[in-house]
Protein backbone atom coordinates (compact mmCIF):
# COMPACT_ATOMS: atom_id res chain seq x y z
CA UNK A 1 0.00 0.00 0.00
CA UNK A 2 1.18 3.81 -0.81
CA UNK A 3 0.79 5.27 2.23
CA UNK A 4 1.39 8.72 0.92
CA UNK A 5 -1.42 8.15 -1.96
CA UNK A 6 -3.90 5.90 0.83
CA UNK A 7 -2.75 9.20 3.11
CA UNK A 8 -4.38 11.63 0.41
CA UNK A 9 -8.00 9.57 -0.47
CA UNK A 10 -8.74 9.73 3.34
CA UNK A 11 -8.02 13.50 3.40
CA UNK A 12 -10.08 13.89 0.18
CA UNK A 13 -12.76 11.37 1.56
CA UNK A 14 -12.74 13.19 5.22
CA UNK A 15 -13.01 16.76 3.33
CA UNK A 16 -16.48 15.85 1.97
CA UNK A 17 -17.97 14.79 5.64
CA UNK A 18 -20.99 17.47 6.21
CA UNK A 19 -20.90 19.49 9.38
CA UNK A 20 -23.14 17.37 11.65
CA UNK A 21 -22.45 13.94 10.87
CA UNK A 22 -19.31 11.75 10.82
CA UNK A 23 -17.79 8.37 9.45
CA UNK A 24 -15.71 5.14 11.29
CA UNK A 25 -12.10 4.69 10.46
CA UNK A 26 -13.55 1.35 9.39
CA UNK A 27 -16.12 2.69 7.01
CA UNK A 28 -13.15 5.36 5.50
CA UNK A 29 -11.15 2.15 5.12
CA UNK A 30 -13.58 0.08 3.55
CA UNK A 31 -14.58 3.11 1.14
CA UNK A 32 -11.54 3.56 0.16
CA UNK A 33 -10.71 -0.06 -1.15
CA UNK A 34 -8.69 -1.25 2.05
CA UNK A 35 -11.57 -3.10 4.56
CA UNK A 36 -8.60 -3.47 7.31
CA UNK A 37 -6.64 -0.35 6.99
CA UNK A 38 -9.15 1.31 9.55
CA UNK A 39 -5.48 1.95 11.79
CA UNK A 40 -3.93 3.86 8.88
CA UNK A 41 -6.46 6.25 8.46
CA UNK A 42 -6.10 6.57 11.73
CA UNK A 43 -2.18 7.35 11.39
CA UNK A 44 -3.24 9.26 8.19
CA UNK A 45 -5.27 11.87 10.18
CA UNK A 46 -2.74 11.92 13.49
CA UNK A 47 -0.16 12.85 10.72
CA UNK A 48 -2.08 16.07 9.25
CA UNK A 49 -0.08 19.00 8.39
CA UNK A 50 -0.47 21.37 11.45
CA UNK A 51 -2.94 24.08 10.30
CA UNK A 52 -4.54 22.06 8.77
CA UNK A 53 -8.33 22.97 7.86
CA UNK A 54 -9.60 19.03 7.39
CA UNK A 55 -12.07 18.13 9.70
CA UNK A 56 -10.82 15.30 10.99
CA UNK A 57 -12.55 15.26 13.96
CA UNK A 58 -15.44 14.07 12.16
CA UNK A 59 -14.08 10.61 12.45
CA UNK A 60 -14.71 8.64 15.22
CA UNK A 61 -14.50 4.65 15.88
CA UNK A 62 -17.46 2.23 15.09
CA UNK A 63 -18.73 2.04 18.55
CA UNK A 64 -19.73 6.07 17.81
CA UNK A 65 -17.04 6.93 20.12
CA UNK A 66 -14.10 9.02 20.23
CA UNK A 67 -10.46 6.97 20.22
CA UNK A 68 -8.24 7.80 22.92
CA UNK A 69 -4.98 9.14 21.23
CA UNK A 70 -1.10 9.13 22.14
CA UNK A 71 -0.63 11.62 25.33
CA UNK A 72 1.41 14.08 22.36
CA UNK A 73 -1.27 14.68 20.62
CA UNK A 74 -2.64 17.69 21.66
CA UNK A 75 -3.96 18.83 18.09
CA UNK A 76 -6.30 16.10 18.27
CA UNK A 77 -7.06 15.88 22.26
CA UNK A 78 -10.10 14.05 22.56
CA UNK A 79 -11.93 16.31 24.38
CA UNK A 80 -11.25 18.98 22.06
CA UNK A 81 -12.87 16.50 19.11
CA UNK A 82 -16.19 16.12 21.54
CA UNK A 83 -16.02 19.86 21.87
CA UNK A 84 -15.84 20.28 18.04
CA UNK A 85 -18.41 18.19 17.00
CA UNK A 86 -20.74 19.25 20.02
CA UNK A 87 -20.51 22.90 17.78
CA UNK A 88 -21.79 21.06 14.82
CA UNK A 89 -25.11 20.05 16.92
CA UNK A 90 -24.05 16.19 18.06
CA UNK A 91 -24.89 15.17 21.11
CA UNK A 92 -22.77 12.58 23.10
CA UNK A 93 -24.37 10.50 25.68
CA UNK A 94 -23.02 9.97 29.10
CA UNK A 95 -20.56 7.26 27.95
CA UNK A 96 -19.15 9.46 25.51
CA UNK A 97 -21.17 8.00 22.41
CA UNK A 98 -23.06 9.55 19.66
CA UNK A 99 -25.97 8.44 17.46
CA UNK A 100 -24.61 6.63 14.42
CA UNK A 101 -28.22 5.83 13.14
CA UNK A 102 -28.79 9.85 13.29
CA UNK A 103 -24.95 11.17 12.53
CA UNK A 104 -23.36 8.85 10.27
CA UNK A 105 -22.64 9.95 7.16
CA UNK A 106 -23.02 7.61 3.69
CA UNK A 107 -21.26 9.11 0.11
CA UNK A 108 -23.13 8.42 -2.66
Amino acid sequence: MNMINFYQEVYALVARIPRGRVMTYGQIAALLGRPTAARAVGYALHNLPSGSNLPWQRVINAQGKISPRGARDMMHEPALQQLLLEAEGIVFDREGRLDLRRHLWQPE
